[in-house]
């Protein structure tokens, strides 16, 4: 749903990074490059970025009655 404050591997904090590196992708630059400029270096959290969907606008959009 929404990105995890912290790798769930390692612990690294990661939540703050994602909204730059949407920006980033949405302008058309490689993924690998922005992951690299943001400091990404392991491969777990490497994979919670590049495997995250964010789908919050989607469950938004339901509300419990």
């Amino acid at each position: 749903m929404i990105i995890p404050i912290r790798c769930f591997s390692c612990g690294k904090p990661v939540a703050h990074l994602w909204e730059e590196y949407c920006k980033r992708v949405k302008e058309g630059e490689e993924r690998k490059k922005v992951l690299d400029d943001l400091g990404l270096e392991r491969y777990c959290c490497r994979a919670l970025f590049l495997g995250h969907v964010d789908l919050i606008d989607i469950a938004a959009r339901f509300r419990k009655f």
